[in-house]
């Protein structure tokens, strides 16, 4: 492995990251909240080590080999998710420790949403900001990450969207270059978010607000600047603003890419993964309206169905935007809409979870091994939108989903020998790995209560769920650091 060239890339990433802390600069001089020092100090310390990393290869521009691009993947986002947390550790308010800092940066830049803060209404707006503002760093990077990138190291869930797609989206890029495939989606992501702040601030959130939801809303983040999320706002409209701009997050950013560039709306229709993904969030939609109307949790079905699409769509694309609190509705309802996150957003999108294409495989796998049964020689292709899918892809799908339940279990018996009760263990690490947020028990509103050993897993959890399991298992392997 060229551990120079790892360096380098990581060095420029850290001094790139550090111009993050300008903009809570200026909303802290805007507001007068007291926490500029934190922001001064935390850009001029995490530039000063980002240089210092870069200065000493800065001349090595060897190719990147795919064990370095491995490597570069898994770095940016454990070494920003360590640094990201230096402006909360050195904030007056609130008062953060260590493990408290970096596992709300963590959280923040994996889109997670998980969050140890109370007291969110309080908070300096520069503060509020940075953690909404990494939350849509990170989305962008996982956009970029997902669609131009991992294709490139042969790994990740675009090359099962290719497998599935007719014509030019079987290529390994969607423009002849990666920085064009980049600002591509770049301007695609941006358009979003600019859309969605101008509907929020429409439907009558202040301007701090509308913005600071606009970019957890796109990023699939559901990190919010009041406790009490989106129910602060008390609003039907906003709702379901936030239920459209879910929608369209979680679907394939290279979908959007190519019914942009062909004005054609009708595409995402002839896209299986996103028909399916359409279907499940409907499924889950009407069975948890009618449950809660017909539980009387909600006596009047405009409110059971208002409630039960926003839910079933926030946590469904594992964004975790709360208007009421889900954990204390009928428990078909609190399992159904966490088991909902399991399945996710579509490949190549802000989403978490297994991904929709991912789930689809599986369920086809399955109906093939049951028809092998009754016909033991048949030859049998898994298809997908009319094209047949290979036996490696479907293998991959396969080796994911092992390690993702092996990873699941010991991660859950991790959690539960810190002292932790059975649910909450379950829906912590489930929240995390599918990069969720809020779970069901002591975790169904903030993590606050948990004990550090606790919080170090659904760390590393969070990560392994936003690098899709491989990426970063891959540097545990002897192969890896033996060639």
């Amino acid at each position: 492995m060229k551990l120079a060239v790892v360096q380098r890339i990581v060095g420029i990433l850290m001094m790139v990251f550090s111009l993050t802390m300008l903009p809570p600069m200026l909303i802290s001089l805007l507001y007068g909240d007291g926490a500029l020092l934190a922001f001064f100090v935390g850009f001029c310390g995490i530039f000063i080590i980002g240089t210092m990393c870069w200065y000493p290869v800065r001349n090595v521009k060897r190719e990147l080999r795919l064990r370095d691009g491995f490597m570069v993947v898994v770095m940016f986002w454990t070494v920003l998710g360590l640094l990201g947390a230096v402006p909360l550790l050195l904030a007056e308010h609130p008062s953060m420790s260590i493990t408290d800092a970096v596992f709300e940066s963590v959280s923040g830049l994996t889109t997670t949403g998980a969050t140890v803060i109370v007291g969110l209404d309080d908070l300096p707006k520069s503060i509020l900001f940075y953690r909404q503002q990494l939350q849509w760093l990170g989305g962008m990077g996982i956009i970029v990450l997902a669609v131009a990138v991992l294709p490139m190291l042969g790994i990740g869930g675009m090359q099962l969207y290719r497998a599935e797609t007719p014509g030019p989206m079987k290529n390994s890029k969607l423009t002849p270059r990666i920085t064009e495939t980049a600002k591509a989606l770049w301007f695609i992501y941006l358009g979003l978010t600019v859309a969605c702040a101008l509907a929020f601030w429409a439907a009558g959130m202040t301007l701090f607000d509308a913005v600071c939801h606009a970019f957890s809303t796109i990023a699939i983040g559901g990190f919010s600047t009041h406790d009490l999320s989106i129910g602060y706002f008390d609003s039907v409209l906003i709702e379901m603003i936030v239920v459209v701009f879910l929608l369209l997050s979680g679907i394939n950013f290279a979908l959007h890419f190519v019914a942009v560039k062909r004005r054609d709306s009708r595409i995402y229709f002839h896209d299986t993964e996103f028909l399916f993904y359409i279907m499940v969030l409907i499924c889950v939609s009407v069975m948890a309206s009618a449950v809660l109307y017909s539980t009387d949790t909600y006596s009047d079905w405009g409110q059971a169905i208002a409630k039960g699409v926003f839910q079933a769509v926030s946590i469904g694309t594992t964004a975790g935007f709360t208007t009421a609190d889900y954990s204390i509705w009928p428990g078909f309802v609190a399992i159904l809409l966490l088991f909902s996150s399991f399945i996710g957003g579509c490949a190549g999108s802000t989403g978490g979870g297994i991904k929709v294409i991912r789930f689809l495989l599986l369920i086809k796998q399955g109906m093939r091994e049951i028809t092998r049964l009754i016909h033991p020689n048949a030859e049998i292709p898994v298809r997908v939108g009319g094209k047949v899918i290979e036996t490696r892809v479907v293998e991959a799908v396969w080796g994911f989903f092992a390690l993702y339940v092996a990873s699941f279990v010991m991660m859950y018996l991790a959690l539960s020998l810190t002292g932790l009760d059975l649910m909450t263990s379950f829906s912590a690490v489930a929240a995390s790995i599918n990069n969720l947020g809020p779970g069901l028990s002591s975790v169904a509103s903030n993590y606050a209560g948990l004990n550090d050993p606790a919080k170090w897993i659904l760390c590393f959890a969070m990560l392994l769920g936003r690098l899709e399991i491989f990426t970063l298992l891959v540097l545990f392997s002897r192969t890896y650091w033996r060639m």
